[in-house]
Formats: structure tokens, C-alpha cells, sequence
């Protein structure tokens, strides 16, 4: 991942008065608001008793808290900030650090800083740090790390600056109005490397190639470019242009693969980071990244038939842009995808039919037997299909209690198998490299006549 870029820095802190005496003595500590009543009432004591060198103590008590609250409220410290995130984009369960930077823009010393940034209590607690004095001009850079085992998208800020005099009778809070923003996507798990459907044999991983002739007579050649094979010129077509012209090459084109992630409510029970739809999120993601890195073009559909990166080249990306990019953007639509109010996956299904596919692998929660057989049709327009299907009961109750496969639950299975899916049930805790091994060794078992009819 790249290191963030650094936030802006946010105001000064010293932007006008704003709420002028009531916020000053707003700001008194315990210790200030302690001096201030302890003086009142030396002060009321002495004019009971009638004894003038108490009074002088009272009035000494009272006004020493005052008086710092207004020294402090009207010292113009000039004082900008930011903050860097390494990285900005981290998985679940790793931590991510937090650079903050203070800078003294202001001709005077600071006197002492207390500095706080506001982080979302599933990142851990609130950071807090004490700086001293910072002479004019200087920088005082501090760090702290978060980590979150839930995915999503959290916001980190506004800083917070806390100015104390040097009694400690007030303390005054000051904030930046800039934030940024932590993605906290999937865990990704390593894949290994089988060989799939959908992908031409003998051109390399995820490359397929189209012939752009079928004969001499039937050649389109184009305009003679810099560089190109003088042994490539299609002397016939350059006699009846008048100009250079070449044979065209083969062109390249990148396998396809849709990865189908079911995102209905009703089809998985539970929550939290060990649940069966953080699962299949998180299998997702993994099967995303892998393929992206084998060279396929690669989109994230869901049962709304929504799909990502979006409706430009069929949907599908890697091939015109970069595998990073086109990385990052589904894994931070996976960060923050959540539950549907879908019941059915017929959205998908009409998704899936307008046009080969190429691989489809897919994760589903819990289906019925309607579902099933739409899952079922969704086979005929790919070059292979792969579904992992969840069993949410087992995810949900303890491994004691978890009864043997249910017939309904393994009828479903069996009219994938039968439909030419390669359909694997996936277990509490199971794990998703043993279970794309054993679909590649299913799939080259009896994947071989569903291969030939998906042709």
C-alpha cells in the first residue's frame, strides 16, 4: 500500500475570541476553579472577622486563576498541523501508524501542549500527548498506531489542541478542522496458483489470443507505423492504398472473471469478524486480488447487480487500467459493503446472461431450492463456474451442536454439481486455500466435459 498523503494543516490556533470572558473561565481547571473558591471564601471569612491580611490572601487566591485564564486566552500562539497515514489503506486485524506533525508558525515560544486526536473506539483508545515548549519555528512530530479487526471506512480527527498556563489553573481546547480517513478492507489470503476455466491454454496466465485473419485473402491490415516488421508489409493492400500497409499482429485479450458475492440478509446468520459473511467478503477479496495477479480481467458483481469498477469495458478491470488501481477500488468497495434487502438473486442472474463471463466464482450464503436453480442458469454463460456455498448454521452455534449435513443443504449442492458448477460447501472455520485446492482437483476430475460444453 502507499503512505497517505499528509493532511492539510488545519486552522490556527488562536482564531479570534469566541465567546470572550464565558469561554475563558470555562476553560478553568479543578485546580483554578479550587483557587477561585477557596479565595471567595477567605475573602468573605476576612470581611466577618474583620482581618485585612486575610482578605489580601483572598483576593490573592481569587484573581491568580482569573488572571492566567486571561493571559492565556488572549496569547496568539500561531500553531499548524497534520497528520500522515502508513498506510491509508490496511487490512483487518493489522495496524496501521499515525504521524502527527506540530508546527510553531508564530514569532513566540508555546507554552506547554497537550494534543489529542479523535479516533473511533474500535481503533483503540484516544490518543493523547504532552508537548513542551516549542520555540519559534520548531516542530514536534508524534506517532501512534490503530488497528481494527472490522472492516470499514473511519474517520480520524479533528485534532484537538489543549493550552495550559503554567499553574495549571486553566486549560483551553483549540481544534483543527481537517480529518482523514483510515479503509479497513478484508483480509486477503494467499492463493495458490491452479489451473482454471476461463482461461486460454498455452498463451500464459490469463491471456487468450484472437486472430485478426483467417487467410491471405481475408487480412485487415493497417497503416505502416514507426517500428514496425518490415517483414509484416502486406505488399497487395500497400499496392491498392498507395501506401505502406502491415499485417495486423495477434491480439491479445485477458481472460475474464466475474467474482459473485451474495450479499443478502436473510441468506447468512450472525455478525462480528468471525461470521459467515465476513467470510465470504473476505474470500472474495482473496479470490479478487489472485486473479487480478494472474493477469485476468476481474469485476465484483453482488446479488443487487451492482458491479465494480463500473459499466466501462463490460465492467470489467486490468486490462486498460492499472492491477493497483483496480485493486484498491474493489477492496474499498469490499470495506464498506454490507448487508442487502435482496431476497432473491435474480438481479445477478440477468447481469450474468448478457454475454460470456469467462470464470465465474461465486459465494453464497444459505439457498433454497428457487434460488438453486437460478444459481443453476447462471453456469450457462460462463467458461467455468466455481461457488463456495456457506452453511450459516454452522456458523452460528457451537461445533458441539452443529448437526451432519442436512439432504436440503446437499440437494442444493447437487443440482450445482449437476448444472456444471463446481460446488463446494464451506464449514465453520474452514479455510479458503484448502478449499480452492480441492475445487481444482474436482474441477480436473470431472470439470473436463463441463469445460468442453461451457465452449
Amino acid at each position: 500500500m502507499s503512505t497517505g498523503v499528509p493532511s492539510a494543516g488545519g486552522p490556527e490556533a488562536d482564531r479570534g475570541d469566541k465567546g470572550g470572558v464565558r469561554t475563558a473561565l470555562a476553560g478553568l481547571t479543578t485546580r483554578g476553579r479550587s483557587f477561585f473558591a477557596a479565595g471567595i471564601a477567605a475573602a468573605i471569612c476576612a470581611y466577618v472577622l474583620g482581618q485585612s491580611d486575610l482578605l489580601r490572601v483572598g483576593l490573592l487566591l481569587a484573581v491568580l486563576p482569573l488572571v492566567c485564564a486571561a493571559v492565556l486566552y488572549r496569547t496568539r500562539y500561531r500553531v499548524a498541523g497534520s497528520r500522515r497515514l502508513s498506510p491509508a489503506r490496511v487490512p483487518a486485524g493489522s495496524e496501521a501508524r499515525v504521524h502527527l506533525r506540530m508546527d510553531n508558525v508564530s514569532r513566540l515560544p508555546t507554552g506547554l501542549l497537550m494534543l489529542q486526536d479523535r479516533v473511533p473506539y474500535v481503533l483503540g483508545p484516544r490518543p493523547r500527548f504532552v508537548l513542551d515548549r516549542v520555540e519559534p519555528g520548531g516542530r514536534r512530530e508524534v506517532s501512534y498506531r490503530v488497528r481494527s479487526d472490522l472492516r470499514g471506512r473511519y474517520p480520524l480527527g479533528p485534532l484537538q489542541l489543549r493550552l495550559t498556563d503554567p499553574f495549571g489553573m486553566c486549560e483551553l481546547t483549540r481544534s483543527f478542522s481537517t480529518y482523514d480517513t483510515l479503509t479497513v478492507i478484508p483480509r486477503v489470503e494467499a492463493l495458490p496458483p491452479v489451473r482454471l476455466s476461463g482461461e486460454a491454454k498455452g498463451y500464459g496466465e490469463g491471456r487468450q489470443r484472437s486472430l485478426a485473419l483467417a487467410g491471405e485473402d481475408d487480412v485487415i491490415p493497417r497503416g505502416y507505423r514507426y517500428g514496425d516488421d518490415l517483414r509484416r508489409v502486406h505488399w497487395r493492400s500497400t499496392a491498392r492504398y498507395g501506401e505502406l500497409m502491415v499485417r495486423r499482429e495477434e491480439q491479445p485479450q485477458r481472460a475474464r472473471c466475474t467474482v459473485l458475492l451474495d450479499t443478502r440478509g436473510l441468506a447468512f446468520a450472525g455478525a462480528g469478524p468471525d461470521s459467515a459473511f465476513e467470510w465470504a467478503v473476505s474470500g472474495a477479496a482473496s479470490v479478487l486480488v489472485h486473479m487480478l495477479e494472474r493477469g485476468f480481467s476481474v469485476r465484483l458483481l453482488t446479488d443487487t447487480g451492482n458491479s465494480v469498477p463500473g459499466e466501462g469495458a463490460d465492467g470489467f478491470a486490468g486490462a486498460s487500467q492499472g492491477t493497483a488501481d483496480a485493486a484498491g477500488l474493489m477492496m474499498d468497495t469490499l470495506a464498506v459493503i454490507d448487508h442487502s434487502d435482496g431476497v432473491g438473486l435474480s438481479r445477478a442472474y440477468d447481469v450474468l446472461r448478457r454475454g460470456n463471463e469467462g470464470l465465474l466464482v461465486a459465494f453464497f450464503g444459505d439457498l433454497d431450492e428457487e434460488q438453486a436453480a437460478v444459481v443453476a442458469k447462471m453456469r450457462q454463460r460462463s467458461g467455468g463456474a466455481l461457488a463456495f456455498v456457506l452453511d450459516s448454521e454452522s456458523w452460528v452455534r457451537e461445533p458441539s451442536d452443529v448437526p451432519g449435513p442436512s439432504g436440503g443443504r446437499e440437494e442444493r449442492l447437487r443440482m450445482l454439481r449437476e448444472a456444471g458448477w463446481t460446488a463446494l460447501g464451506v464449514p465453520r472455520g474452514a479455510s479458503l486455500e484448502e478449499l480452492w485446492r480441492l475445487a481444482d482437483r474436482e474441477r480436473t476430475g470431472v470439470g473436463t466435459a463441463g469445460a468442453g460444453e461451457a465452449s
